[in-house]
């Protein structure tokens, strides 16, 4: 038994000998981990029958992929009690665009242009959306329910650090 054993390790110790140098499986499995920690940022948001939403500021990092989630944890349905998360860019008139919103039922409350980063559809008691956008640059935004009446309750600020 004892002529076996070093035969043995030998055999051992030159398998897992390669001079230090990364195998092509150690390359793909570090891709591989790469791709499966791709920056992202989960965000829940929750609104409710009384016009709030959960959260007055999002902190999100720069260069991230956001995963954002609206929850209308209410009871109320879409028409009379509907909520959306709509991000602004940041140099976009707050006032005049919720009273455009107002006016843009046919589209769900989001009327036409560019001023918009994201959007979910609206969203009646019980209700979900989830979307996935990249953060904007650095600096501070505006999100707000467009549904009619609701955007003076009904935002916050979007931080990008």
């Amino acid at each position: 038994m004892k002529k076996y054993i070093l035969p043995f390790c030998f055999l051992l110790f030159l398998t897992n000998c390669n001079d230090g140098k990364p195998t092509e499986k150690d390359k793909t499995s570090k891709t591989e981990k790469d791709s499966k920690a791709a920056p992202e940022t989960k965000v829940i948001l929750n609104s409710n029958d009384t016009m709030k939403f959960d959260k007055n500021m999002i902190l999100v990092p720069a260069g991230k992929t956001i995963t954002l989630t609206l929850n209308h944890t209410g009871k109320f349905g879409k028409r009379g009690m509907g909520h959306n998360f709509v991000l602004l860019k940041s140099d976009v008139d707050v006032n005049d665009f919720a009273t455009r919103a107002a006016s843009a039922m046919k589209t769900e409350y989001i009327p036409e242009g560019d001023e918009i980063i994201a959007y979910t559809k609206l969203l009646g008691g019980g209700d979900s959306d989830t979307i996935i956008f990249d953060a904007p640059k650095k600096g501070i935004y505006t999100f707000l329910c467009t549904f009619p009446g609701h955007w003076q309750l009904m935002k916050g600020k979007f931080i990008v650090k």
